[in-house]
């Protein structure tokens, strides 16, 4: 009754008479809500624990059916825990299901990053055990793990003979240290994917945990093997023909035979390490840039996607648009994802998909059109960035980055981790909860919606407990509570990575906001050179342990000790970076694209000694947007107006900007005020009329 669900969670199935009931013993605080009974027609029932969580429907290749027969032959019993391997036939629920399976707009949330989905105990006794992801050391060699990788594959090729399974990693290479992790590679036919992947569940492999596990396509199961009372944790990946089978056995010989790049290597990992053990993905992707240089050297280099290849792109706003002007100027193809049919970036596009940004199927019509996708927001739908992660088309900066700043819990405790600062914060789930952590952070405090929200909506300030009453449930629970800092200046500062993890960091901008809406950016930003540095250093630190291929924009806080705290990550081109379009050699969005194209990046020196930036607000009521004013904001020197062509103009919309380039940061602010000031939008025709009649 082996299947892979796409979603974490646990189940309760209800007792007949043949199906003993198990129970998850401890379940998170929020995921303590009255059962609701669904019923199946395959002799299972299962109760959800969590009020608007759902099962997603495995796909055909991954589930296996659950039938009488099965639960006959590998009775359930109290105690066992089914978690996310646990699969049902969803397409033969009730339809009092139909509801709530499949729907992107109430996600299971898994509580925590490091959360780690148990293995099915179900029947006998399977000779690999249970996996635990830990923190990476560097250990010495070990001889036996040679021993585990051959148990392993003798273990595989009793149950399917004509599989070849190679020992690759660092525990292959003997003498070279490393964290320990037995690997293992199979190559098959990606048809033949599912059925290895049964094949090593039986053995008592399990899903990949983590916050970033590889897609079904290309998938890494995970165990353990004890040999003389050690326990050894495994890493079985199963490799599609023609994927990486090749080059990691060439990186594994390469390693073998050169003394040299193996020492390298060992010093890569304990300089790594140095400060003690470090969070999985950080060690994983601090490798990089030296391990596709070896790449390289092998002869096994990416290709660049190289023009008229197309870009697809999530969401066809401004941000969108820039995009597809750079993409343009560099010779791509464009292809948008947006709702709105009269988008900004639609005008500049060669292919539009008009869908809502959680439509899967529509995401997946795109992308079959484009040789790597992007997305110029980062609340698109969970499901979209699953399913376009399935290693034919590389979606970037990538589905992790994705999730992880789609949620603000998420994003604290990664920041946390990768030992950045955030405001004194803590979860919250209740006004009763609010008023118990305000008694540990004291206010004024900042509540704020766990997702969604942008340009400071979907959050308040509480300056006291009079304020509760308007805020209860009006953000949904669970919420983030944080400290609100008297903070010194706003500031941000953008990173863009490469796939050779490379990185170049633009110089840190100083922001001005006006309700949660930026007005202006001014670059230099004035700080002293080590917050300057400080700021790069933690952009590059954060892009390289979510693995970003792209741009990553952090939004600081400077504090009056010179200390910096992170307000929000962005794995994005960004509004604070729109002065790089005239100010830098290279601007944020065309670096972007090098990026995510596998080019080399570009200079991100200034050209000028200063840059500013004013956004254009939209006012008054909604009503067709025509500008005024444009011949008398170009007659500012060194000014450049940008305007978004979006049909309607409304109070605070952003509309366009200007940027304007001085010899000091007085000179360009004061360029972009002026022109800016010139602009303006007509009124209504009714409201024109009116005014001529005065």
């Amino acid at each position: 009754m082996v299947g892979r669900c796409l979603q974490h969670g646990w189940w309760r199935l209800g007792a007949r008479e043949d199906e003993p009931g198990i129970r998850q013993p401890t379940l998170p605080r929020w995921a303590r809500r009255p059962a609701r009974r669904l019923d199946h027609d395959r002799g299972v029932r299962i109760e959800s624990e969590h009020k608007g969580g759902r099962l997603t429907s495995c796909t055909e290749e991954d589930r296996a059916a659950v039938t009488r027969a099965d639960i006959d032959r590998h009775p359930l019993v109290a105690g066992d825990q089914l978690g996310d391997l646990a699969d049902v036939h969803l397409d033969e629920a009730t339809s009092d299901d139909e509801a709530n399976h499949g729907r992107e707009d109430t996600p299971w949330r898994v509580h925590d990053l490091a959360y780690t989905p148990a293995v099915a105990q179900v029947g006998a006794t399977r000779p690999i055990g249970q996996y635990e992801r830990l923190s990476a050391e560097v250990h010495e060699w070990d001889p036996r793990t040679v021993e585990v990788a051959a148990r392993v594959a003798e273990l595989v090729r009793e149950r399917r003979p004509d599989l070849t399974v190679e020992h690759i990693g660092s525990t292959a290479v003997p003498g070279l240290p490393g964290k320990g992790i037995v690997d293992l590679s199979i190559e098959t036919t990606p048809e033949d994917i599912p059925g290895v992947v049964a094949v090593l569940y039986e053995l008592g492999f399990g899903p990949q945990p983590g916050p970033d596990p590889w897609p079904p396509t290309r998938p890494m199961p995970v165990g353990s093997l004890e040999l003389d009372g050690t326990l050894y944790r495994i890493h079985l990946h199963v490799q599609p023909r023609g994927g990486d089978f090749a080059r990691d056995i060439a990186f594994r010989d390469a390693l073998r035979n050169d003394p040299e790049l193996r020492s390298q290597y060992e010093g890569l990992k304990r300089g790594i390490t140095s400060g003690g053990a470090v969070e999985g993905l950080r060690y994983t992707h601090s490798k990089t840039r030296w391990i596709l240089n070896v790449y390289r050297q092998l002869g096994y280099a990416p290709p660049p996607i190289a023009p008229p290849a197309t870009i697809g792109i999530l969401g066809g706003g401004q941000l969108g648009r820039m995009l597809a002007l750079a993409g343009r100027e560099l010779g791509y193809r464009i292809a948008i994802l947006d709702p709105d049919p009269h988008a900004p970036a639609t005008a500049i596009a060669d292919v539009v998909e008009v869908a809502a940004y959680d439509d899967v199927a529509a995401a997946q019509r795109l992308a079959a059109q484009c040789s790597v996708i992007t997305y110029e927001l980062e609340h698109v739908g969970q499901g979209v960035g699953v399913a376009l992660d399935d290693r034919r088309r590389p979606i970037r900066p990538g589905p992790y980055p994705l999730k992880l700043t789609a949620d603000r819990l998420a994003e604290r405790r990664f920041v946390e981790a990768n030992e950045g600062r955030v405001a004194a914060w803590r979860e919250v789930a209740s006004p009763a909860e609010i008023l118990r952590a305000a008694a540990e952070l004291g206010y004024p405090l900042r509540l704020k919606a766990v997702r969604g929200g942008y340009d400071g909506r979907s959050q308040a300030r509480l300056g006291g407990t009079e304020a509760l009453a308007e805020v209860d449930g009006r953000f949904g629970w669970p919420a983030l509570l944080e400290r609100d800092l008297a903070f010194e200046a706003e500031l941000s500062v953008i990173v863009a990575r490469n796939v050779d993890g490379v990185s170049r960091t633009f110089p840190v901008a100083r922001n001005q906001h006006d309700r949660g809406i930026l007005v202006e950016t001014a670059v230099p930003a004035g700080v002293p050179r080590s917050v300057e540095e400080g700021a790069a250093n933690l952009a590059e630190s954060l892009a390289t342990s979510m693995g970003l291929i792209g741009t990553l924009t952090v939004e600081l806080f400077l504090m009056p000790d010179g200390s910096l705290l992170v307000n929000e990550l962005a794995p994005r081109v960004h509004n604070s970076g729109h002065w790089s379009i005239e100010g830098a050699v290279t601007s944020q969005f065309e670096q972007h694209l090098r990026a995510i194209c596998g080019l080399p990046l570009g200079s991100v020196e200034m050209r000028a000694p200063a840059a500013a930036m004013v956004n254009l607000l939209g006012e008054g009521a909604p009503r067709p947007a025509h500008p005024t004013g444009v011949y008398e904001a170009l007659e500012v020197p060194d000014a450049h107006l940008h305007i978004y062509d979006k049909a309607t103009v409304f109070e605070r919309r952003k509309m366009g900007h200007v940027t304007a380039l001085g010899g000091s940061v007085d000179e360009a602010v004061a360029r972009a005020r002026e022109a800016a000031a010139h602009i303006g939008w007509a009124p209504a025709p009714a409201e024109a009329a009116a005014m001529a009649d005065a």
